[in-house]
């Protein structure tokens, strides 16, 4: 813990004009002077002078420890360090006190001849000077890092992310399950425009690019090979080949790739019934092969019809809340006296879900292969029909391009029947074209899109040997795709050191998996580089801690194995919990799920929080002093819009204290209790937004707060204590404009509930 502290009072930014410092300084004085024996107000802490006066007092005095009394640690962090060998904390007089204090608040009128503001910037540093008396530097837990790095999938994707690894230095292993390398591009005739002028197809330069990565001379390939088993920890992991050979990998790219989607949803719209109607994929593949045919007689087709998401939903058993499958008709003819099947209806439901998220790279294939229509065929006709045409960013370019061409045409169209027509032709109803009436069109080839479907979505691919299981796991949000914040990191998954590029991680064209390559494939090599210095990777990126187990006192309750978002958490052959340091996100989230509180860490732990809380001044009556009001929030999202909140001239009441968390799963519920029972009247969890469109930069974090928030209502009823007392809250980053009026309705609720019953013992 910090021996030597010394304390700074900022009256820069208007502090100085609101409080008395030398009246901070003298709170500190009276509690904790042997402990702190540098207390000094300064005018400008982050000014040069301000930062030598402290420089000079960590060298004369042997300060371990300084706490800052100025502005929000998000502000000046660079400028307000002392070296590796002391400790800062940063209280937050201006952003949380001076900048946010309404004199006019309503709250308690009652509560008068009270200097609020003086009492809120002694509790807070009060608050921080606890805290690092708590607080000890914690020691990296530094690894010889494996720095080979694993690249499984041979396509585009994975061999532009072999190339980005190889030429900053790093040997890679490239794994493909096919006996060559290309994937999906090897099948491609062209792709959509990659560069300038972004207004023709063009040859993706596939063995350009497979050249480049061999010419590195850095990069290990295996075909017809596949991952057996990832054992392991990031920087430390041991993959075992379906050729026998085990691996020492430091990171891993995940660039497998996609699969086309299930063709069944494509039954309404004649695929698997009328002969001439093909996937984009089998059309790609006549293309490449020198000639586009149909199916039914191998002749040039000389209208090709192109659907994009049109399909309206004509099943009266088709509620708007529930999915249905639509099942093809049998293609057997009826029997004498019988009717004729009905034609194949369409859900709206169903077969656009199939597509959902990929109808930008549905618009540019259908754009693609119109071209090739024409091209192939220069007295054809392309009719591309769509609900939706998205072609986002520079791909407007290419859209023009097929406008201005002769031989495609483009029409918004909501399709009404496909059905068989003469000499095997399909022919189209429609309505709401752009022509304003029904159309009908008869076309010699019909071509439909399909889904993108991440290979994770059919198997382990990774297989992964940890306590969590052998995939990545998966909260059904994403159509299977590895989870994580696709928001704030693009490429990572909830595995530590595997980091996901390409059509694996989202739909997309070549053009972006280029850059997804190249930014997994960094990831990959700073996730190698911070465990080889033993420090966390995003978001808490130098962070050296890690959670410290007191595994005398555990019980093997299994519920921080469980809870770990990122499966940091294994079990030892007695069933105790095994920490994989490398693994850990420092989220905490272990932290706040055990019940005997045997989880911390060097920097942030139980007791720390729980001391933070006993600083803070609370009046035995409502009326005397006013109400008290803790709020946990996340350091992610609920602490920077209050900041933000704060600069825009925002306020709200002063009778709550804010203590930053790095998540809300970190939250232990020994936290509310001592709230409870020290006579705080009410306790709110500010945190990043939960459920199905979370934005949890731990991704699961809110999700677990607020289940175990519905254990701590259980209990508080029990203690005859009203749950309503503590609640959780969802804030994204730029809702900064919402959050004072939330602390404001909840306190508004706290005073019209009354004291807490604790309050005065």
């Amino acid at each position: 813990m910090a021996e030597k502290i010394g304390v700074y009072v900022c009256g820069g930014c208007g502090i100085g004009e609101s409080v008395d410092l030398d009246a901070v300084c003298a709170a500190v004085k009276n509690k904790y002077q042997p402990q702190c024996p540098v207390i000094e107000k300064t005018p400008v802490l982050c000014s040069p002078e301000g930062v030598e006066a402290v420089k000079k007092a960590v060298a004369v005095a042997g300060l371990d420890g300084v706490v800052l009394a100025a502005c929000t640690p998000r502000s000046k962090w660079d400028v307000l360090q002392f070296g590796d060998a002391v400790q800062v904390e940063r209280v937050n007089l201006r952003e949380q006190a001076v900048w946010s204090f309404d004199k006019a608040t309503g709250a308690l009128e009652k509560a008068k001849g009270i200097d609020d503001m003086q009492i809120i910037c002694n509790e807070y540093t009060l608050m921080g000077v606890a805290k690092m008396t708590k607080s000890k530097i914690p020691a990296p837990e530094a690894i010889e890092a494996f720095k080979t790095i694993m690249v499984l999938g041979g396509g585009w994707t994975g061999i532009q992310a072999a190339t980005a690894a190889a030429s900053l230095g790093y040997d890679v292993v490239l794994v493909e399950k096919a006996d060559t390398l290309g994937g999906k591009v090897a099948g491609m005739w062209k792709s959509f425009p990659l560069s300038y002028p972004y207004t023709e197809s063009v040859d993706p330069g596939l063995d350009k690019l497979i050249k480049q990565m061999n010419d590195t001379g850095k990069v290990t390939v295996f075909t017809s090979t596949t991952l057996e088993k990832l054992s392991g920890a990031p920087a430390q992991y041991k993959a075992l080949l379906s050729n026998g050979q085990t691996l020492e990998i430091g990171a891993v790219v995940l660039a497998t790739g996609w699969d086309k989607g299930d063709t069944k949803y494509l039954a309404p719209l004649g695929y698997g019934q009328l002969k001439n109607v093909v996937t984009t994929a089998e059309l790609e593949a006549m293309a490449k092969v020198g000639s586009i045919a149909r199916p039914s007689d191998g002749q040039t087709p000389g209208r090709v019809a192109f659907l994009l998401n049109t399909n309206k939903c004509t099943t009266q058993a088709c509620p708007a809340d529930v999915t249905v499958e639509c099942e093809a008709p049998a293609e057997t003819k009826p029997a004498e006296g019988e009717e004729a099947p009905a034609e194949p209806t369409f859900c709206d439901l169903e077969s656009q879900r199939h597509l959902a998220l990929s109808s930008e790279l549905s618009s540019l294939v259908a754009l693609k292969q119109a071209n090739y229509v024409v091209e192939k065929n220069p007295e054809a006709a392309a009719y591309i029909f769509y609900d939706h045409m998205m072609v986002p960013g520079i791909n407007e370019r290419y859209y023009k391009a097929a406008q201005d061409n002769p031989g495609i045409m483009l029409s918004k169209a909501q399709i009404e029947s496909v059905k068989a027509g003469p000499a095997d032709t399909v022919i189209l109803s429609m309505t709401d074209t752009l022509l304003g009436e029904a159309v009908e069109i008869e076309a010699d080839l019909l071509v439909l899109p399909t889904a993108m479907v991440p290979t994770t979505a059919h198997a382990p691919t990774i297989n992964l040997e940890y306590r969590q299981g052998l995939a990545f796991p998966d909260l059904g949000l994403f159509e299977g795709y590895a989870d994580s914040n696709y928001i704030c990191f693009p490429y990572e998954t909830r595995r530590t050191g595997i980091y996901a590029a390409g059509g694996v991680r989202q739909p997309m064209g070549l053009a972006l998996a280029s850059e997804d390559a190249m930014g997994a494939a960094l990831k990959a090599i700073q996730c190698v580089s911070s465990a080889n210095r033993g420090v966390a990777v995003h978001p808490r990126s130098g962070d050296r801690s890690y959670p410290v187990f007191n595994f005398v006192r555990c019980t093997q309750c299994k519920r921080c194995t469980e809870e770990c978002p990122f499966g940091a958490l294994d079990d030892d052959p007695k069933g105790t919990p095994m920490p994989n340091p490398t693994r850990c996100r420092r989220c905490g989230t272990c932290m706040g799920a055990c019940p005997e509180r045997v989880i911390s860490f060097d920097n942030y732990n139980i007791d720390m929080i729980g001391t933070m809380i006993r600083e803070m001044q609370v009046p035995p009556k409502m009326d005397v002093g006013g109400p008290r009001v803790l709020i946990l929030a996340c350091e992610n999202d609920a602490y920077p819009a209050l900041d933000m909140a704060a600069l825009r001239g925002k306020s709200w009441s002063p009778y709550v204290r804010v203590i930053p968390v790095r998540c809300l799963g970190s939250v232990n519920a020994i936290w509310v209790a001592d709230a409870m029972s020290k006579g705080i009247d009410g306790v709110m969890l500010l945190g990043c937004k939960f459920g199905d469109d979370y934005q949890c930069h731990f991704v699961k974090g809110s999700e677990l707060c607020n289940r175990r928030k519905e254990n701590i209502s259980e209990s508080l009823k029990r203690l005859g204590v009203e749950p309503e007392r503590v609640d959780q809250l969802q804030v994204a980053i730029d809702e900064y404009d919402t959050v004072p009026a939330m602390i404001d309705e909840f306190m508004d609720m706290i005073v019209k509930m009354g004291p807490n019953p604790f309050k005065g013992y």
